[in-house]
């Protein structure tokens, strides 16, 4: 009985059997026939079949539905193991060692679950480094280049060689980003400076390239297109800076020179210190605030405006004062300035504002510097020149004292004329001798230089042979007086022997008088003695042919004239002189 009720097929079998059993007694009772009983347990047989295969066929499907799901669930795991790179986690065994299909199925749904877990981490994880690639290219790229380079997540392809490919462009987009904020940022910085030198808007210059650019805690815009605009705008100021820069040195260099030229104060120059000490400086030197700006250019520019001005005053002083430097060194030297009419029209010019004084002082600057050059060739000359003078003044001293009668008077002082007298017949011996040497060497002078050595406008060796001949003419004249007096000394003696009366001691007026005469005729056409002639000659108004020049200025004529002068002077002084 225990058996029956464990075993639910005996319990079927049991049942059929009592049900059959209770089936004959009803059969029996209520008589039906053999045929009949046949044809209902024929019927009861086919139904129970029908039964079976029903249930045998839904067994079959229910079957085939877990293989297919089972199939299913492979290939599935296949795929996903596929997509991500791996190998497959279930491998089916063989018939003899598998399960039921049921244990088999519900032994891969768990690997297909992490297996799909795992599948779906991973898409996040491509999701992200997508997602990171797209905002990083948006933000380098322009909008038509984002759009024709998206990159989209191939879900076939979730391997670790794929999702490491794509870290490693999200590293080199992240790189280039870097790189392109650094270079942004630089730029921004060099935009910076260039507006601080050049007194700029900064803000308003790089709103005019991107406005997130003018933001400081906003995400900078780092395309190509604004980097390309930075990069612009930096060479557009860097090239306004150099002009500008350019401007200033060349206001700085005028600022120098006019303060070289008026000798301006220290304290003033100071003021302008940060202008000057960038004279020489290159472009990234220049990094000061404001010192290019268009403000500080114009104050400068004013300033040198004002020198100018202060110059073009300063500067008709300055030309006048130069040219009276020349004339004081041809005064000393006794040399006569080149005559130059057209200087003369330059400086009326240089006056009426039509010409640069600069180059006027220039002019005057260089003939300042070849008659210095000249003077100082001419300076052992000059020194033996003034000694002849000293001597011919002596000479004429001694002439002038020899004529005085009373010479020879005890008077006050007398022995120190007497001394005078000695030395000047001492130096006097000694001028042959003087010209000689004086004649020598401006000879080897002009010899050297090729021009003519002149002495106020005279040419210094006609100067000495004028005093050679006019020396030469004296000696003759002293012997042409003493024969006079040895035939006046015979005439009294023989009025003596013949009269007999001792003619006075004085000399006949009409003597002197003809001495005198005799004397003029012929020093008239010389030098005098003395060096009249030979010395500088004092300015004399009435005798000169031109008016009066400039002061500090005498023209070539005024100063020949000034010698005839003085020749005629010399002239008249021996004409009235009375020689030895």
């Amino acid at each position: 009985m225990s058996n029956v009720q464990s075993d639910p097929l005996l319990q079927v079998e049991t049942t059929c059997g009592s049900l059959l059993y209770e089936l004959q007694i009803i059969w029996d009772e209520v008589g039906e026939s053999d045929t009949d009983r046949d044809k209902m347990l024929l019927e009861l047989e086919q139904e129970c079949l029908e039964v079976y295969r029903r249930k045998v066929d839904q067994a079959n499907r229910c079957r085939a539905q877990l293989r297919q799901a089972i199939a299913d669930a492979e290939a599935e795991l296949a795929a996903i193991c596929s997509a991500m790179g791996e190998r497959p986690v279930h491998i089916r065994q063989s018939d003899q060692n598998a399960g039921s299909l049921k244990e088999e199925l519900k032994a891969i749904i768990p690997q297909l679950e992490e297996m799909n877990k795992r599948r779906n981490e991973r898409r996040n994880q491509f999701f992200e480094v997508v997602e990171e690639i797209e905002k990083i290219k948006s933000e380098i790229y322009s909008s038509t280049e984002y759009i024709a380079s998206k990159t989209v997540v191939d879900e076939t392809d979730l391997s670790l060689r794929k999702l490491e490919e794509l870290h490693k462009q999200l590293q080199a987009l992240q790189k280039e980003k870097s790189d392109r904020l650094k270079q942004v940022l630089d730029h921004l910085s060099t935009l910076n400076s260039l507006c601080l030198v050049l007194g700029m808007d900064f803000q308003q210059t790089v709103n005019e390239v991107h406005p997130s650019l003018g933001d400081s805690d906003g995400r900078k815009n780092i395309s190509n297109a604004t980097i390309e605009q930075l990069a612009a705008a930096i060479q557009t100021l860097r090239g306004v800076k150099i002009q500008r820069m350019q401007r200033l040195q060349d206001l700085a260099s005028s600022m120098l020179e006019l303060w070289n030229l008026m000798d301006t104060p220290i304290e003033e120059q100071q003021l302008f210190q940060n202008v000057t000490c960038n004279i020489a400086a290159s472009e990234h030197e220049i990094n000061e605030p404001n010192t290019l700006s268009v403000d500080f250019i114009n104050y400068v520019e004013a300033e040198v405006s004002r020198l100018e001005e202060l110059k073009a005053s300063k500067m008709k002083e300055l030309v006048l004062k130069k040219r009276s430097e020349l004339e004081e060194i041809c005064r000393k030297t006794h040399m006569i300035p080149e005559a130059d009419s057209a200087l003369e029209y330059v400086i009326e010019a240089m006056e009426s504002g039509a010409v640069d004084a600069s180059c006027v002082l220039e002019q005057i600057e260089l003939q300042v510097a070849k008659v210095k050059e000249e003077a100082f060739s001419r300076k052992e000359i000059l020194e033996k020149v003034d000694k002849w003078l000293a001597a011919c003044e002596e000479e004429s001293w001694l002439e002038e004292y020899n004529r005085d009668d009373n010479r020879y008077n005890a008077s006050r002082g007398a022995h120190l004329t007497l001394k005078r007298a000695e030395k000047a017949r001492s130096l006097v011996n000694k001028l042959p001798a003087m010209v000689d040497a004086l004649a020598s060497k401006t000879v080897a002078w002009e010899t050297e230089r090729g021009v003519e050595f002149t002495y106020d406008g005279i040419r210094l060796l006609s100067m000495l042979e004028e005093y050679t001949i006019l020396r030469q003419e004296k000696e003759e004249e002293r012997r042409r007086q003493r024969d006079q007096k040895k035939l006046q000394g015979q005439l009294i003696a023989e009025q003596e022997a013949l009269f007999g009366s001792k003619p006075s001691p004085s000399k006949p007026q009409s003597v002197k008088k003809a001495s005198r005469v005799s004397t003029g005729s012929t020093g008239s056409r010389r030098l005098s003695v003395g060096g009249a002639m030979i010395q500088t000659p004092k300015p004399d108004p009435i005798h000169s042919t031109k008016a009066t020049p400039r002061p500090g200025k005498k023209s070539d004529r005024y100063q020949i004239d000034q010698v005839r002068h003085c020749q005629d002077d010399g002239f008249t002084a021996l004409s009235a002189g009375k020689f030895l």
